[in-house]
């Protein structure tokens, strides 16, 4: 597990638009972490860096999930808190998307047995100053090893 420190919202759109440049088709980030953690945030700021003409990135929580067009591959950005079944998981299509979409998933506790082996996860823990977020990293597959050392090395 990595972790790094993220002082600001700006830092938080900052590391989003970096990794937003290594995602390709099929990649799950799961965003784990408590109501006001930086997940939506986050998300909507990956979707921003990938669109190529800017819209409103509106929360899926009601909608469950939102999907954007991009040149490179079709976002899926799901919040999955409401849900109370991973069978609900599978009603929504979820499982295909992590097949060809890159998949953002807040709340990927819901997915239980479903959750892709080779996702990588972000938590997102509320920091000790104002505004300030600890994030750690927990992936097994070497792909998710290079883009978070190069994330941390800057």
């Amino acid at each position: 597990m990595s972790s790094i420190t993220l002082t600001s919202a700006e830092e938080t759109s900052e590391l989003a638009a970096r990794i937003a440049t290594e995602l390709v088709p099929g990649d799950v980030v799961l965003l784990e972490g408590d109501i006001g953690a930086g997940k939506t945030h986050f998300a909507r700021s990956v979707i921003q860096t990938l669109l190529e003409v800017p819209e409103d990135v509106p929360s899926p929580t009601f909608t469950l999930v939102q999907m954007y067009d991009t040149p490179n591959a079709e976002i899926w950005h799901a919040d999955l808190y409401r849900l109370t079944s991973p069978d609900e998981v599978v009603e929504l299509g979820l499982i295909d998307a992590f097949e060809d979409a890159i998949c953002l998933v807040e709340w990927p506790d819901r997915l239980s047995d479903l959750r892709p082996e080779n996702a990588l996860t972000m938590r997102f823990e509320l920091g000790d100053d104002i505004g300030s977020r600890a994030l750690s990293f927990l992936f097994d597959s070497d792909r998710w090893a290079t883009v978070v050392r190069e994330l941390q090395d800057g």
